[in-house]
């Protein structure tokens, strides 16, 4: 595991919060140049209430908002396998910046005694480029029911194309991220950053509560089946 993603993965946790309380800390930036957005007016709600704000705060030169504490169910819940309350929270954010388009995230996950980092990226009013400026986060992949994943061979057989097998592994900067089922061509394809992509699964598959060494062990096998698939499939 890089070093960046164990510090990233260890700063949200927080033990000296109270078991029923989490925190949230909101970056945004604009989505041409990656540039801090300062000023950005950021409002929290419940989800189920969003019309009715509980938090507003203003972004500062580092386009972040300073940390705030929300309401969150006892941190045990995540830790019962068979719980079946909801082991989180779930918040509105909406953001609000002259220049930028409007942007609501919804859904966004806050769990006791951690700190939740929610980025945000803003568009230019005034550009040209495809934008959702609505974002629905939908339920862990833990509490949540989906459909099962799709069994595949442990052992895979590798079509003899006369490549070049590397000596050593390298880590790609950017992996492909099809956004539908293998057999469906029509869904796109996006070009994810192979660190944000790491994040991303390991959020949507783990809860940040869990002991420091099962958090390793699943996120080793995160990028693990990532670079695998990485270098025989994608």
């Amino acid at each position: 595991m890089s070093n960046l993603i164990k510090s990233e993965l260890l700063a949200t946790q927080e033990p000296e919060a109270t078991d029923s309380v989490g925190s949230l800390k909101i970056s945004v930036i604009s989505s041409l140049g990656m540039v801090p957005i300062e000023n950005a007016t950021v409002t929290v709600s419940y989800t189920g209430d969003p019309d009715s704000p509980i938090q507003t705060l203003t972004t500062d030169s580092s386009g972040q908002t300073p940390v705030i504490e929300l309401p969150a169910p006892p941190v045990a819940l995540s830790l019962d396998s068979s719980a079946q309350e909801q082991p989180y929270s779930e918040y509105n954010i909406g953001v609000t910046a002259e220049g930028f388009e409007p942007v609501l995230i919804s859904g966004s996950e806050i769990l006791a005694a951690q700190l939740s980092l929610q980025p945000i990226r803003m568009t230019p009013t005034d550009s040209m480029a495809e934008t959702d400026n609505i974002v629905v986060i939908p339920a862990h992949t833990l509490f949540g029911i989906y459909p099962p994943k799709i069994p595949e061979d442990e052992i895979k057989p590798m079509p003899d194309t006369g490549e070049i097998v590397l000596s050593r592994v390298v880590i790609p900067e950017y992996v492909i991220v099809h956004d539908g089922v293998p057999q469906d061509s029509t869904a796109p394809n996006y070009w994810v950053r192979y660190k944000d992509y790491i994040k991303n699964v390991a959020s949507c598959e783990i809860y940040s509560t869990w002991p420091e060494s099962a958090l390793y062990a699943n996120i080793l096998a995160i990028m693990s089946f990532t670079l695998n698939r990485v270098y025989t499939e994608w």
